[in-house]
This record gives structure tokens, sequence and C-alpha cells, in this order.
């Protein structure tokens, strides 16, 4: 049928229609996951069946934001259908990940019970590497993640089932279904555990390379865990001590690595849990600003840090827009991504410069639009057309941008 993209393009607004995910494509994909099954065996077998579950919890993701309830049904059935397949399989009984994904996609479907139940079984059957199992840190953190989001205020969160999660976990011990209270000593000694574990992790000498990786990644989901349950049971600000102490100490191994071994490829890692580590704390600054009253400055302040730092991360930028929205100048947003963008060759903060710029163009013609009595505004927001055509202008002549197709079809939709 001539031409026709594989997979999924990058979402653009066609009318009422939208690009998404092509049947040829979709065929093509499941083709070869279907191949690879057959190729693989053990652990590689198990790392294809996540990212594929992956895959689905993303097109999942899409109907929800589309708001297609029929096809989010179908897509729902088809994705659960799959996920238990995979726990089936034998070498996947016990694998905490897939349980993890399994879990999370009941509760973007909605099935919030049956999630629940997925979570404590996955728990259950762990067994008890506590703090030390990354990936039982991983499974409770995001299963405390998701309790927290039905929070509606942090009065009385001392009782709810996230810190009965987070204080278990803590105990090290077999885990119990939450019934409904947590007892005030056991979160005393959670604090405690919490306390030691993490300053054990931050004052470790380093190791090899591939004890490294593990290591990030564990000290990632133990200081998410311990920002979370003080979150719950002192407030925000115990959570964001906790978070400056942990990215403190990870930019000192960080710049001391590099000094002490020149090019040790090691140290790739410390950025990215520096990363993560940054991402979490924006998150909840995020989330406590939903549900209580709190100051925009310290979330601006972060995000701003850690988008100079990585001017690539994309979850960081949405933030980053999301909050200037919020604010009536412009110019303040303006200077920061033109500094940005000077300092970098990443093409993420052109794309969401202009993408910035063209959340205000529709802001602005909409109120423009608007009948108020009498009187209708005709005159055109030229400036801000101006801007966006001299911002795509910048961005197609730079190294990155001359080869992204993303790039040039956003400039000819804006132009069209």
């Amino acid at each position: 049928s001539g031409f026709n993209s594989i997979g999924h393009m990058d979402m653009m607004s066609r009318g009422r229609h939208q690009i998404g995910h092509y049947k040829e494509g979709e065929e093509f994909i499941q083709n070869v996951f279907h191949v690879l099954s057959q190729i693989f065996t053990g652990k590689e077998k198990s790392n294809l069946a996540i990212c594929l579950l992956q895959y689905e919890i993303y097109k999942v993701i899409q109907c929800l934001q589309a708001k297609k309830k029929k096809k989010l049904k179908a897509q729902g059935r088809k994705s659960k259908k799959l996920a238990k397949n995979f726990l089936k399989a034998p070498d996947n009984r016990n694998n905490l990940s897939l349980w993890k994904l399994y879990a999370y996609l009941e509760w973007l479907l909605g099935n919030t019970d049956d999630s629940r139940k997925v979570f404590d079984t996955a728990l259950c059957t762990a067994g008890t590497g506590g703090l030390k199992s990354a990936q039982l840190c991983s499974l409770s953190l995001l299963y405390a993640q998701l309790e927290v989001e039905l929070l509606e205020s942090t009065e009385g969160a001392v009782m709810s089932r996230a810190v009965h999660i987070l204080t278990k976990l803590a105990e090290n011990g077999p885990y119990e279904p939450y019934s409904g209270q947590v007892l005030p000593m056991s979160v005393l000694k959670a604090r405690k555990t919490y306390e030691h574990a993490l300053q054990d992790y931050l004052s470790k000498a380093p190791v090899s390379d591939q004890d490294q990786v593990k290591d990030t990644d564990q000290l990632v989901n133990l200081v998410g865990c311990y920002a979370l349950f003080q979150y719950l049971t002192v407030g925000i600000d115990a959570a964001v001590l906790i978070y400056t102490q942990a990215s403190e100490k990870l930019e000192v191994s960080g710049s001391q690595k590099c000094e002490n071994t020149g090019e040790n490829f090691g140290i790739l890692n410390f950025p990215t849990a520096l990363e993560a580590v940054t991402l979490l704390h924006t998150n909840l600054l995020r989330f406590h600003m939903k549900i209580s009253v709190y100051p925009l400055n310290p979330l601006r302040e972060a995000l701003t840090e850690a988008l100079k730092r990585y001017p690539s991360n994309q979850s960081l930028w949405r933030s980053y827009i999301h909050v200037q929205r919020k604010s009536h100048s412009a110019s303040k947003a303006r200077r920061f991504f033109d500094s940005v963008t000077r300092s970098t060759n990443s093409l993420e903060p052109w794309l969401f410069a202009i993408q910035a710029e063209q959340m205000r163009k529709k802001l602005t013609e909409k109120v423009q639009r608007a009948d108020v009595g009498e009187v209708h505004c005709t005159i055109p927001e030229t400036g801000l057309t101006n801007r966006i055509v001299a911002l795509f202008e910048h961005a197609v002549q730079s190294e990155n941008g001359t080869h992204c197709p993303l790039l040039w079809r956003m400039y000819l939709n804006f132009m069209v």
C-alpha cells in the first residue's frame, strides 16, 4: 500500500484524526517479537517479555490520553492476556519486574482492587530481601506511589496503605496485606532502618562497574521509598531534605570518580542515578502542589537546575512547561530556553520551546475569539506566529535539527 509508517509515529493532530499505530506496523512488530522469543532463552527471553509488556502499557496510556473507551477496553483485554501468558511461563513466575508491570497495567485500566491483589501476591511471594533487594524496592515504590496518588490530602496519611507498604519493606520480614491500620511503633522502627540503610549506601566505597550499576539502581529506589515514607509520616520538607542529601552525595561521588580515573565508564551510571533522583524529587513537589498549598518557586528552581544538567530529559521539560503555564510572564521561560539551546546540542529544548509557544498561541486565540457581548476581537496575534517560525528556523539549522523528521513535520504542519 505504498508508504506507511511502521508502528508508532509521534502524535500530531490532523484535524480530528491522530496519527497512531498502523495495522501493518503492528503486525511487523508482533512478528519481530514472535521470532525473537523462539531464539532467546532464560534471562534474555524474560527481558524481551518485559519490553513487549512495556510497549503494550504504552498503547494503553495512549488510549487513556485520547479518551477512547472502546479502544481502551479491547486493548486492555489483549494486554492482560499477554501479561498472564508471560507469567505462566516457568522462567517468569518469580520475575518481579513482570509482576510489577502486570499490576501497573491493571491499575491503569481502572481495576484498582485487582491491581492491589497482584501487588500483594508479588510481595508475598518475593521473600524477605527487604531494602537490600532492588526489585523488591522498585515494586514497593511503584505500589506506594500509586496509592499516594489516590490521597486527597496528607492528613491521616500515616495510617494509609502506602505507609504500610513502605513500613513492611523496611521490616525485612514476610509481607502481610494491609489490614486498615499501621502501628506507630512500626513507623518509628522503619524510619531508623531507612536512615541507616541510606547512610550505608552513601558511605560505600566505589566497587566494580558491574556492581555499581546494581548499586545505583538500588540507591535510587531506596531514596524514593525513604523520601515517600518521610513525606507521608513527617511532611514535604523532610522528603525534600532526603533528595537534597542524596543528590549532593551523588554529585560529589561523580566528580571524584572523574578526577581519580579519568575515562571510567562506571561514572556513566552516576549521572543516571542523579537524574532519576531529581525526577523523583520534582514529581513529588508537583504532586504536593496539587493536593495542598505550596509555593511554586522550589519546584521551578529544582526544574531549572535539573534541565541545565540534563537538557534532553523529556519528563523534566514536560513538568517545566506545565509549571510555566501557570505564570503570566513568558519572558523568564524564553530566556531560560534560549540559554539552554545555546549550551547544548540536544534537540529537546528546541522542541519544547516550540511547543510552549504553540500552547501560548492557542490560549491567546481562544481568548480573542471568545464573544464578549458586542465586542469581537479580530486582530490576529502575529507576534507569536513570527516567534514560532523563528524558533523553527533556528532549530532546523542546528546540526541535529537538520536530520530530525519530526521537527520538519511539525514545521510543515505549523505553516499549513
